[in-house]
């Protein structure tokens, strides 16, 4: 967001400094937030826009899958079921290479079974899974599935392409850079909306008056979106996720996870996928659920419901694999709030907690911030002089910091070192901000000595 940068300080000296101005009030902070929101603007402008473009493709990507997996996901509603061993076993034995680590059934007649694996020479996160008709037993394909989603290769392709344009952890920077700007830039841009000036309506306004009105308040309405979108998206992050996730840990706002240890026994039968899945159905649990295999002696079957729209069905049990008794139940109930929030979290940014209404607002979301954006760019393309060699709109005015006492200035600077530090791609691009535009000072007054 922006506001009207037609004021001008007084007395400003030829060099385009603010005066010094002892006085502190909004009028004297205005100009720093205005040139704050500029600059990230026009900087970090476009990878916002990327984000936001690769976000609205993500945000269907969910339906796109379903049409072009069909065959893979979906079979002919039967009478009957083969065993989940049975299926695993057919799957085990076209992937000898892979470790069984999951079985998901299908939540509806016409859904298959996806058995899955890892395997080796597959990146972080992706898995190998084989599609099986729940009816037949016949295998209906096999593909690289991404997440703990499930995500088919369209759609998990266009999530590495939101998450990191497919440039490894180098690519995730822009994300994270993204991710971490846009709230800056918006309560940036609420300051400047709430603290404008107002002035009589002219009689026709400026097309760069009309942009201003549309930027100003279209991002009002989006602010909160924009806010939940940007700390919501750095739990992704490399260096500001790994910051949250160690913050969490010392407030002990980690989410739980249900304990698979059992008795130690020897030569007692196993009770198999089927009997894990009907040992915690009958307890209480509802599909979608997976089915994860021991991990080892002493270990039992885990049962983890997949649901992720509301009301989140994230419950799991840990079931003995020689008697089928229950040995721990997790229920989502139990999490913390702040394990609860992250869930509801991650699974709204993604587009899956609200179902279709979910989408539809994240595509709301992500167009008005394309818009919002390209009037940025515009405004400050209208804003160019019409004389001389400049081509781009001129900056706010440099040096209005030294206008704010110091007692206000001291405890802002640390504000923004303790949230450069959690969030150190904001504070590393705002120190190279900082930096650039000292130089083209530097070079600016050596020109005009």
């Amino acid at each position: 967001m922006s506001i009207d940068q037609r004021e001008e300080p007084a007395a400003a000296d030829p060099a385009g400094e603010a005066p010094a101005d002892q006085r502190f009030g909004w009028s004297a902070i205005r100009p720093l937030v205005l040139r704050l929101h500029f600059y990230a603007g026009v900087f970090i402008g476009p990878f916002l826009l990327v984000a936001a473009v690769t976000g609205l493709a993500y945000v269907w990507a969910p339906q796109l899958e379903q049409s072009v997996y069909d065959h893979e996901l979906h079979v002919a509603a039967a009478a009957g079921t083969v065993p989940l061993d049975q299926q695993a076993a057919t799957a085990k034995a076209l992937v000898p290479d892979g470790t069984l680590t999951g079985v998901r059934p299908g939540p509806t007649p016409t859904d298959t079974t996806q058995v899955i694996f890892n395997r080796p020479g597959l990146e972080p996160s992706f898995h190998w899974t084989v599609f099986v008709d729940p009816h037949t037993g016949a295998v209906r394909g096999q593909l690289e599935t991404y997440g703990s989603g499930q995500a088919m290769p369209v759609r998990g392709w266009i999530d590495v392409l939101h998450r990191s344009m497919h440039l490894g952890d180098f690519g995730r920077l822009y994300s994270e850079l993204a991710a971490s700007w846009l709230g800056i830039v918006v309560l940036a841009g609420l300051a400047l909306w709430f603290g404008r000036r107002r002035r009589k309506r002219a009689a026709a306004p400026s097309p760069r008056a009309k942009l201003l009105t549309w930027h100003g308040r279209t991002g009002l309405v989006l602010a909160i979106g924009l806010l939940f979108l940007s700390a919501t998206g750095l739990t992704w992050s490399n260096h500001t996720g790994a910051n949250i996730s160690e913050l969490r840990t010392q407030l002990d706002w980690t989410s739980p996870s249900v304990s698979a240890k059992v008795p130690m026994t020897t030569g007692a039968r196993d009770i198999g996928f089927d009997g894990a899945r009907e040992a915690t159905l009958r307890a209480g649990l509802t599909d979608p659920v997976e089915v994860r295999p021991p991990a080892g002696p002493g270990k039992g079957y885990v049962v983890a419901q997949m649901g992720r729209s509301w009301p989140v069905q994230a419950d799991s049990m840990a079931v003995d694999p020689a008697t089928g008794t229950i040995t721990d139940t997790l229920r989502f109930a139990d999490y913390n709030l702040a394990a609860k929030l992250s869930t509801w979290g991650i699974d709204a940014h993604m587009g899956f907690l609200f179902g279709i209404w979910n989408q539809i607002a994240l595509t709301l979301l992500a167009v008005a911030l394309i818009c919002v954006i390209v009037w940025g760019y515009r405004m400050w393309w209208l804003r160019r002089p019409t004389r001389g060699e400049a081509r781009a709109g001129r900056p706010p005015l440099r040096g209005t910091w030294r206008r704010i006492p110091g007692r206000v200035l001291a405890p802002v600077l640390v504000v923004v070192a303790v949230v450069g530090y959690y969030l150190p791609l904001f504070g590393l691009s705002l120190l190279g901000f900082l930096i650039v535009d000292g130089l083209f000072e530097a070079r600016r007054r050596k020109v005009d000595a």
